[in-house]
């Protein structure tokens, strides 16, 4: 088997020879073995199956992604839908915030929130500390962290151009974030 990550639907190639028991995860249609589950599919004894992967609160060092949900001049609120590469259930939600000082790791006195983040914006960050009662501290301050998708003023999707620019593909016009480096670059 690979270890490609399948989403529900998605046929299942398997391998020539007896075919396995569909276990947990997974299901048979017209002789096609389908995922039932986002995961990877492995075999477990003779049973091929998908384990599922049960979402948890974020901790300390977790990877997170949210959307911005409001800005302050000292800091960008973060609404926090996947953890570790798992995502939350609708509704569950956790709150993040990014502090000014937290943005970057250089010239944090120069930051502004209103230049690195915008309503909307799905940021990738790490989380600092469990922070107050209500929402976790996470930080953008490493170089794969910061904005992975922004739409611009014109509805389109934009593209980074730099670590702290991105480009609407339909009009052109530049507008800064705190952009996360591109994974594999």
């Amino acid at each position: 088997m690979s270890s490609d990550i399948v989403l529900p639907g998605q046929p299942i190639p398997i391998p020539r020879g007896p075919m396995p028991h569909v276990g947990n995860g997974l299901y048979s249609r017209d002789g096609t073995v389908r995922a039932s589950l986002i995961g990877v599919p492995s075999y477990a004894g003779s049973a091929l199956e998908i384990k599922r992967t049960r979402p948890r609160p974020p901790a300390p060092d977790s990877i997170v992604l949210g959307l911005v949900t409001r800005l302050s001049p000292l800091q960008a609120v973060v609404s926090i839908t996947v953890v570790d590469g798992v995502p939350l259930p609708a509704g569950e939600e956790f709150t993040g915030v990014i502090r000014v000082q937290d943005v970057r790791a250089t010239e944090k006195d120069k930051v502004k929130i209103a230049d690195c983040f915008r309503g909307g914006d799905v940021v990738r960050g790490l989380v600092l500390s469990l922070g107050d009662a209500r929402s976790y501290y996470v930080t953008t301050a490493r170089n794969d962290l910061g904005v992975i998708f922004a739409t611009s003023e014109a509805g389109a999707t934009m593209e980074p151009v730099s670590w702290q620019e991105m480009r609407c593909p339909k009009t052109g016009k530049i507008e800064k974030r705190k952009c996360a480096k591109p994974e594999g670059m």
